[in-house]
């Protein structure tokens, strides 16, 4: 199976502009269409005309830095109307297709490459707590879902902040950890896929009632927490913290 899907990756690369590359593809595998699609779905976590769509954006962002015409670049990777490819592109890189020689911007989605990894093997810290029922309670909003890097909408949301209600978070502050906190939840995909939004609250953890400062609450039940400690690595020094972002209760 991992012969065919790199022999599939390598097909579409070489027919990427065809229009039809997904349906002869599919034709020289040995599995049927719908077992395929399901493996690399599960896999990847994107089906195959994803790839085959970020894969030809990446390639006409490629274009247009060099100075290509939009307009030939549009229907080069077959979009019908300039329309539909400026939203497209859009969608995918954050910037118009005219603004990228300018700006010298270039995204890159890189061709799959299929291997064989065995990880994990790792140790890991793990603490089971009972928490009575509590708020999180700080600033949210609605952010693009982003697996890596530093996702620019939580940035601005911690920026926003007032001083009025940091005073107010440190006044209310009442469990552990004792510090500031960051949770995400309600995701479009269920973190599954690296799209949507999903919600995300910055602040602390209270058992306190009257919230001021224009604060919004997130209540939580009482039951069973875990909480990991987590060794973030980086490339000068290391640090031990315990996690409860993104934990939820154990049971």
């Amino acid at each position: 199976m991992l012969k065919q899907l790199n022999d599939t990756i390598n097909y579409i690369e070489e027919h990427l502009l065809d229009e039809k590359v997904i349906d002869e593809a599919m034709k020289r595998v040995s599995v049927s269409e719908l077992h395929f699609k399901n493996v690399f779905f599960f896999l990847t976590g994107m089906s195959i005309n994803e790839y085959v769509k970020n894969r030809r954006l990446s390639e006409a962002n490629y274009d247009l830095l060099h100075g290509k015409k939009v307009t030939d670049i549009a229907f080069k990777y077959g979009y019908q109307s300039m329309d539909g490819f400026t939203r497209a592109f859009k969608n995918w890189c954050g910037f118009l297709p005219s603004e990228i020689s300018r700006r010298g911007e270039l995204k890159v989605f890189p061709k799959f490459n299929f291997i064989v990894k065995v990880s994990g093997g790792n140790s890991m810290k793990c603490r089971i707590i009972e928490k009575p029922a509590f708020n999180f309670v700080g600033v949210s909003k609605r952010v693009p879902m982003q697996f890596e890097g530093v996702n620019n909408a939580i940035v601005d949301l911690a920026n926003s902040i007032t001083q009025e209600q940091r005073e107010e978070m440190h006044r209310l502050q009442n469990m552990e950890p004792f510090e500031v906190v960051n949770v995400s939840y309600n995701s479009d995909t269920e973190f599954k896929k690296e799209e949507g939004y999903l919600t995300h609250l910055i602040g602390v953890l209270t058992t306190e009632k009257e919230i001021g400062a224009g604060l919004e609450t997130l209540p939580m039940k009482a039951g069973t927490w875990a909480v990991i400690l987590s060794i973030m690595v980086y490339t000068f020094n290391s640090y031990k913290e315990d996690s409860y972002a993104a934990i939820g209760r154990a049971a």
